[in-house]
């Protein structure tokens, strides 16, 4: 029998990074925070997807703290696509839609009106997920959408943004 050794396993790195990460935040170190969580999206992405969709959303809340929504929106996208169940996929949405709101909030929804391409190739597998993307689009573009949506998170979204 072959044990292999690894000095810190996976998952343990992880947890690390991401105590890192949120002590970087807690001083206010927005870079180092972000650094942190790039790592461990690039450890996540294939094999711990729960970690993967955490790290998206943390990278999202920072990117809210920055007042930068398109990169906050873009980093919620892929944790979504990359949701690992339909409960955190559920919630990645509701947490979405929690960002998109505060972008209403303040002037700032018009921002997805461009520049989303490359987010919208990565989730082109996600159908319903794309197709929610453009209506956001559309949406940001001040163009009418009255489009429904099998998952009514998606629908719930839509109607705050247009109410």
């Amino acid at each position: 029998m072959v044990i292999k050794y690894e000095p810190l396993n996976r998952r343990e790195r992880i947890v690390r990074l991401f105590r890192e990460a949120i002590e970087a935040e807690n001083r206010r170190d927005l870079e180092t925070a972000k650094k942190k969580l790039d790592e461990i999206m690039d450890l996540a992405r294939e094999e711990e997807p729960e970690f993967y969709f955490e790290a998206c959303f943390r990278m999202a809340d920072i990117f809210v703290q920055e007042d930068n929504y398109r990169g906050a929106v873009k980093c919620a996208l892929r944790g979504i696509h990359r949701a690992p169940s339909l409960d955190l996929y559920r919630l990645g949405v509701k947490r979405l839609g929690d960002i998109l709101f505060i972008m209403k909030q303040n002037g700032r929804l018009g921002e997805l009106a461009s520049e989303m391409d490359v987010t919208l190739g990565l989730i082109k597998e996600d159908e319903e997920l794309h197709s929610f993307a453009l209506a956001l689009v559309r949406l940001a573009r001040g163009e009418e959408v009255a489009e429904e949506f099998s998952l009514e998170e998606f629908n719930e979204v839509l109607r705050n943004l247009r109410g």
